[in-house]
Parts: structure tokens; sequence; C-alpha cells
């Protein structure tokens, strides 16, 4: 705060002084709280790592999609991705190897989906993916086909060439599951049956069997 007086009149006195800086030291004060406010939130609520949403985010609004999905009888997709070789990765060449090749997935994860959808660490290597009003399986697909194709080009980290693919299993609202645990189930057992088929691969979760049985798309 800037105080200024023009010549002629009153000036300022010592109280006024202190008045101000008062003023200043409480908005000050109400600056930093606020700051530090905004930073605990993300410490809570984002990934340190990747900076993505975590579990308690994503879960939060895939609870909205879910509401919106309902009230509107509009559709959305999960896509659940785990990265094939990504235990190598570290063993072979480090974590922080590792921690560099999450973190180049999750921006290469983010220019595959629009600014509306949700990319989440789950922890690990396991990313999930909210795409809400999809109109179409198809499209869901597109997305899963593009994301597939986008992670198995190779990663340049530590002056090496490596090459990680990522397996994905697909669930639909409300095909697969209409609330949050038959969704997830249905995506992860997906993914699941993408890496032991060999990885690089999408599953789509079965209609109704919740992913206890599943059809496969090789890409």
């Amino acid at each position: 705060l800037i105080m200024h007086s023009t010549p002629g009149a009153r000036t300022y006195t010592a109280q006024d002084c202190e008045l101000v800086e008062f003023v200043s030291s409480q908005i000050a004060f109400a600056i930093e709280r606020r700051q530090m406010l905004a930073r605990l939130e993300h410490i809570a609520l984002y990934d340190q790592l990747t900076h993505l949403p975590n579990r308690e985010l994503f879960y939060d609004r895939f609870q909205k999609a879910l509401s919106r999905a309902h009230r509107e009888a509009s559709y959305f997709s999960l896509l659940y991705l785990d990265l094939d070789k990504f235990k190598w990765v570290n063993d072979s060449y480090g974590h922080s190897v590792g921690d560099m090749l999450l973190q180049i997935t999750a921006q290469r994860l983010l220019g595959c989906v629009r600014a509306s959808d949700t990319v989440a660490r789950f922890g690990g290597d396991e990313f999930v993916i909210l795409l809400e009003r999809v109109d179409s399986a198809h499209n869901t697909l597109l997305v899963a086909q593009k994301i597939l194709e986008t992670l198995s080009q190779p990663f340049e980290l530590a002056d090496h060439q490596i090459h990680v693919f990522p397996s994905i299993g697909v669930a639909f609202y409300p095909e697969h599951g209409r609330d949050e645990q038959q969704l997830l189930s249905c995506a992860d057992d997906a993914m699941y049956k993408a890496k032991k088929n060999g990885g690089n691969r999408i599953e789509l979760g079965y209609p109704g069997l919740r992913g206890k049985h599943l059809e496969a798309l090789m890409i």
C-alpha cells in the first residue's frame, strides 16, 4: 500500500502511518494464508510427481460424472492403463529414469484427451482416464487407439531409447455398471486381461458381466 499526499493537503500523522502498516500486514497475512491453503490443497488432490489428479480428486470427479450421466441420460467411459515393462525400466535404469518416464507418460496422455476429461494417476504406473459425454463406444476406442499409438512411441531417456507399451482396459457407463465399484472393477479386470494376453493391446469389458468375461480388441 502506498500513501500519497498532494501539496497543501493535510499531512499524514504517525497514527495514519501505523494504520496503513497494520492494514498492509493483515493483507499480506491473508495472501500468505491463501497461498498456503492452495499448496496444501494441491498436495492433497494431485500426484506430486506427475501433477495429475490423484485418487481422491478422481473419485470426486467420477461421482459428479455419475450424477450428470444419470440426470442427463448421457454416457461416459473409463480407461484403466498400465505400462508394460515399467518395473524393468526401474531395475535397469534406476528410479530417476522411471520417474521421468511417468512424467512424460502423463503429458502424452493429456495430449490424447480433451480438457474436459480427467487423467489421474492411481499410483505406480497405473493411470485412469475418465472420458465424459462420449456418444459411442467407437469414439472411446478411437481415444484408446490414439493412446496406444502415442505411448508406443519410444521414450528418449538418459541417452537411451526406451520402449514401454501400455495395456488398456475399457469400461462403459451404463453398459458395464452403474456405480464406481462396478465400472472400475470392470476396467481394471480388462486391463489385467490385456497384460495377461501379452500387453500392448486394448481389452473391452463384456456387457453385463463386470469384466468376468472380456472381448479383446487387438491393435
